[in-house]
């Protein structure tokens, strides 16, 4: 007797189950692939402040997140960004791009700063003073990310002004923008360097530029 070919099943396949695990696997993929990027970066990133903003509209409020992020290599670069957007993950990384795009020098000498500075900016006035070795960072949450991410080991610090934590990190920016190593000095004052500085900070620079 003839079999009917229509009436026979068609065989049955494991392939939505293991369309599952694949697409479950590249995820996996991805995101350790994210995980090593995140390692392979040489920048540290301190997020500083996270507020969230709101806009009165026609329909009610809009609410948005902002967050300021200090980022450096720890090795005298370092730089400040200020980020906006719906979500805080967004808001920190638009603050890091921005971060990345103002990368400035900071001088040191034997991990400190070369002298006595003071930085202002709106109503924030800090005041930085160079530290004998061992002193540590000696400064509030917003000014002590700063000068960590930017390789300062030793520092005393003092708050003048505003205790804003924006105010507070752009004015220790103010301040570290305004530090010269003895031999830019030196050059700007067109005198030999043993003129402008004691022999022990030369000596200091020197060991610094040596390692």
């Amino acid at each position: 007797m003839a079999v009917n070919p229509t009436n026979v099943a068609a065989p049955t396949t494991g392939a939505p189950s293991n369309q599952g695990n694949a697409g479950k696997g590249r995820g996996e993929r991805r995101e350790r692939r994210d995980d090593r990027e995140k390692e392979k970066s040489p920048y540290t990133e301190r997020v500083v402040f996270i507020n969230r903003v709101s806009k009165v509209v026609k329909g009610g409020r809009r609410f948005s997140f902002t967050a300021l992020v200090v980022v450096g290599d720890e090795n005298g670069t370092v730089g400040i960004g200020y980020g906006k957007s719906k979500e805080v993950p967004q808001a920190i990384a638009k603050a890091v791009e921005e971060a990345k795009k103002s990368f400035f020098t900071v001088p040191r000498v034997q991990g400190t700063i070369p002298h006595p500075v003071q930085g202002e900016t709106a109503a924030g006035v800090v005041l930085l003073r160079p530290a004998s070795p061992g002193t540590g960072v000696i400064a509030g949450g917003p000014v002590r990310a700063v000068l960590e991410c930017a390789g300062v080991k030793d520092v005393l610090t003092k708050s003048l002004g505003s205790s804003n934590a924006i105010n507070m990190v752009h004015a220790t920016v103010a301040a570290l923008k305004m530090l010269e190593s003895p031999a830019q000095i030196a050059a700007r004052r067109g005198r030999p360097l043993e003129d402008v500085a004691p022999a022990a900070i030369i000596r200091a620079s020197q060991m610094t530029v040596g390692a």
